[in-house]
């Protein structure tokens, strides 16, 4: 695909600007793409993230009835007959009502197809919690979708990420799974450049430096796992923090070659431990013969349903603290 990206320039956007302004350059740039899902085009989005895409791009953003099975069928269907639809899916949560359309139909297209079709779809959707998200709300699926052979799955945490991620997404020929996070999009504005190169998948953000731990994280609370590692460095405990926004594709090797420098390893994530991609990052360091000083440790959401309570809430969502406290007991050998 020739490239017809618009020439570079900084802006201060918010994580959710960012998002709205890789939306409109991908409109722009790409006939071929439609933008569409409940609410996105005449109210402009529920999070305003979609907001002025009707006004500008005409009929090509337009609302749809409150059908995920329908908003992701016909998006595999527009996919295979040459265009490039980006849908958005209210909540992840909603996701669960149309896995047939994701599971069963886009990551199949081009096996099934024996390569002859194509489904560039792109699904744009958000979770983790939030005041009153309550449980049918708040959940963190991204392990679902990464079981899934045939599908791409990023995790943006920044508004420079927000915008890149998505405009190398769109341009995929693989249906991609963009998991945003409501608490980020209304954050303080940062200095932003848009209009550069799309670029590829994959790929790691070292996020803090340090040799006494590796800490590997994605989404949201990379954030808390960074004030953690600023808090420990103030006691001497030096902390390497990973993001990896892509999490299919997987950047193993660099997180291998942490581990092995500094010999302990701790992974981060919002979802519920059990079942969740930390336990792959784990596995795939230990089946690359990594020797640590000590047994690397998951730091996650117990396994209990979200209550709608936002102080109930705090308490099950990791925190710096207590991200600080599980890494400082694994450097310390167990004590806190």
């Amino acid at each position: 695909m020739p490239d017809t990206s618009p020439t570079p320039e900084t802006r201060k956007l918010s994580y959710g600007e960012a998002v709205n302004a890789a939306l409109h350059r991908l409109m722009e740039e790409l006939p071929e793409t439609l933008v569409y899902g409940e609410d996105v085009g005449v109210p402009g989005g529920v999070f305003g993230v979609t907001r002025g895409l009707r006004k500008q791009h005409g009929d090509r953003a337009f609302d749809t009835p409150i059908s995920e099975s329908a908003i992701l069928g016909s998006a595999v269907g527009a996919a295979m007959m040459g265009r490039r639809p980006i849908v958005e899916i209210m909540w992840a949560d909603f996701s669960l009502v149309a896995l047939d359309q994701i599971v069963n139909q886009a990551a199949n297209v081009r096996y099934v197809s024996g390569g002859r079709l194509r489904a560039p779809l792109t699904i744009r959707t958000q979770q983790g919690n939030a005041p009153g998200a309550c449980a049918q709300h708040s959940q963190c699926l991204e392990a679902l979708f990464l079981h899934v052979p045939g599908l791409r799955v990023c995790m943006p945490s920044t508004p420079q990420d927000a915008y890149d991620l998505l405009v190398t997404a769109v341009h995929s020929d693989d249906p991609v799974l963009v998991i945003e996070n409501r608490t980020l999009y209304f954050g303080a504005k940062e200095e932003v450049v848009v209009g550069g190169p799309v670029l590829p998948m994959g790929g790691v953000r070292e996020r803090h430096a340090g040799s006494d731990a590796t800490v590997v994280t994605w989404g949201s609370i990379t954030h808390r796992a960074v004030e953690a590692a600023e808090a420990l460095a103030r006691e001497g405990i030096g902390l390497h923090v990973i993001e990896t926004p892509w999490l299919n594709p997987f950047d193993t090797g660099t997180v291998i070659a942490s581990a092995r420098r500094t010999g302990r390893l701790a992974v981060v994530h919002e979802a519920n431990v059990t079942g969740g991609f930390g336990a792959e990052v784990v596995a795939r360091v230990a089946g690359a013969g990594v020797t640590l000083q000590a047994p690397p440790i998951r730091v996650g959401a117990p396994d209990v349903r979200m209550p709608a309570a936002p102080t109930l809430a705090q308490v099950l969502v990791p925190d710096a603290d207590r991200i600080a406290g599980e890494v400082r007991a694994l450097v310390r050998g167990g004590s806190r």
